[in-house]
């Protein structure tokens, strides 16, 4: 088994421990000395690569990596650099082979034959959603059986459903979950019922996708709860989308029962991007049908094997699981210890903000992680999705305060919208993330840029392209194209550099008022 290339200070030992000797399996670390738990100003060291101009409440979006095990993935990147032929046959499979090992005790797979490395959550559903197109391709399934998945499921995920499933012949069902969610059992009846909706008819239903915890809203769904029920009621398998789960929740695969897991390690586990793991069952046989979407002279060796070769790329960040495990463990209490405080401190700064802004928590603390949703004020009028991402854009550039915002647009059927203290409709939601690095400065900054533009009577409706302005953009189409779809992603690049917004999804809804 590889070696993790050792500390940057590790002795230089003849006969190859201490020293790469050529072999690309890596040098050897010295001998692991115990550790005090990490101070204060080693967290700030670790992090301090972030840019300390701005208080970074988004932890969920792409995580964090410390200094320690960067070294770390550098060492490995220089390593394949020297002498690739050597890492590649000696070197890699071992290395990603102690990788799988770690994950494997980490969530409680059976075997470490269940799990495969990936490099994100997108890609193990594209790996589950494959093998169920294929089973309508292929006759297994037939046309107008049911997928069900969450409405709340993340974006890209719900897009694959469609991609693979709906085109393959699936019929996708949504559950409409409600939200803000008052306690788990309202998931688990919407669950029920939707489940319902899926089976009428007779109509067998082939796959449920489950969220851990959903993106946009954040909520922490009773997922083992939802997993025997689709036991109970027949459907044939389930995969849960985790993407967040891990260092966030705890994780016990086989306790939670479902066929496929996944979940990100670059998230809320301190690994460098991109890396996840795809757990599936050991002596299932849908297991061993299971195809990485990119092809490799790996093909049919099983998804470990398929899963660890797909082609001359960068495979440190999956590496170093070891390391960021052994960063994890200089906290008291490990990881579980971190995801406490986390949550601890998330749901502290969600009320100090919730009590300031005279609103409330999106969910109850028992379905929050380190991720909380929190009402903003209703007087600033945030009336879709663009108006949620033009406030976004502006607290990133006004105030130097990142914190992705959700517009709730969407109600179950006799759920009334939520209103704040001055009778004013929620619609607009912070998720602010806690993460190691935090500090209640961060926090308060968020804070104080709401009050700030509440206390100056702002809308979002000021944000909004003034008649002029879409005027003029109505020009940008017909001078730039006749088909808009063809020729969409650069006239939305225009659009984007003409209102200094810097991002395409928000030129989008500018293009979207030309139709």
């Amino acid at each position: 088994m590889a070696s993790a290339p050792p500390p940057d200070d590790a002795p230089a030992v003849e006969n190859g421990h201490g020293h790469d000797n050529g072999n690309g399996n890596g040098p050897s670390p010295p001998a692991k000395r115990p550790r005090a738990v990490i101070s204060a100003a080693e967290i700030r060291a670790e992090f301090a690569h972030h840019d300390a101009a701005v208080a970074r409440v988004n932890n969920g979006s792409f995580g964090c990596c410390p200094a320690s095990v960067l070294a770390a993935q550098a060492r490995w990147q220089h390593l394949f650099l020297a002498q690739p032929d050597a890492f590649y046959f000696h070197g890699l499979q071992q290395g990603l082979a102690r990788s799988r090992a770690a994950v494997a005790a980490l969530v409680g797979a059976g075997d470490v034959s269940e799990v495969s490395l990936v490099d994100n959550a997108t890609t193990a559903a594209a790996i589950v959603l494959q093998h169920a197109a294929w089973s309508f391709a292929e006759g297994r399934f037939a046309r107008g059986d049911a997928v069900l998945m969450l409405h709340y499921a993340y974006g890209a995920v719900k897009k694959s459903i469609h991609a693979y499933v709906a085109r393959a012949g699936a019929t996708v069902v949504e559950v409409p979950l409600p939200f803000p969610v008052a306690s788990a059992d309202a998931i688990i009846a919407e669950f029920r019922a939707a489940l319902d909706v899926a089976k009428a008819g007779g109509r067998r239903v082939r796959l449920a996708v489950i969220d851990h915890i959903t993106s946009m809203p954040s909520v922490v769904i009773p997922v083992k709860e939802l997993v025997a029920i689709c036991r109970n009621e027949g459907v044939d398998r389930v995969f849960v989308d985790a993407a967040h789960s891990i260092g966030q929740v705890p994780v016990d695969v086989q306790d939670i029962g479902a066929d496929f897991y996944t979940s990100n390690l670059h998230k809320w586990f301190f690994c460098p991007p991109a890396v996840a793991f795809l757990h599936t069952r050991k002596g299932d046989p849908v297991a061993a049908q299971l195809h990485h979407p990119v092809v490799s002279q790996e093909y049919g060796n099983g998804l470990p094997m398929e899963s660890g070769w797909i082609g001359t790329r960068d495979y440190s960040a999956q590496l170093v699981v070891s390391e960021a495990i052994d960063f994890v463990n200089r906290f008291e209490g490990g990881i579980e210890g971190i995801r406490i405080r986390n949550h601890e401190k998330v749901i502290e700064m969600g009320r100090m903000l919730a009590e300031a802004w005279r609103t409330f928590l999106g969910s109850p603390p028992e379905l929050c992680g380190s991720m909380v949703m929190v009402g903003m004020p209703g007087c600033l009028g945030i009336e879709s999705d663009g108006d949620a991402m033009r406030v976004r854009t502006m607290l990133r550039k006004d105030f130097q305060v990142e914190v992705p915002i959700y517009y709730n647009s969407r109600r179950v059927e006799g759920q009334e919208m939520a209103k704040d203290k001055n009778g004013d409709p929620v619609t607009g939601y912070v998720r602010i993330s806690h993460q190691i690095y935090n500090v209640k400065e961060d926090y308060e900054r968020l804070r104080d840029a709401v009050n700030k533009l509440v206390s100056e009577g702002f809308t979002s409706s000021k944000l909004q392209p003034s008649e002029k302005v879409l005027s003029q953009l109505k020009r940008f189409k017909k001078l730039w194209c006749d088909d808009l779809p063809a020729n969409q992603h650069s006239l939305e690049d225009t659009v984007a550099d003409y209102l200094g917004v810097g991002r395409v999804t928000t030129a989008s809804a500018a293009v979207a008022t030309m139709a």
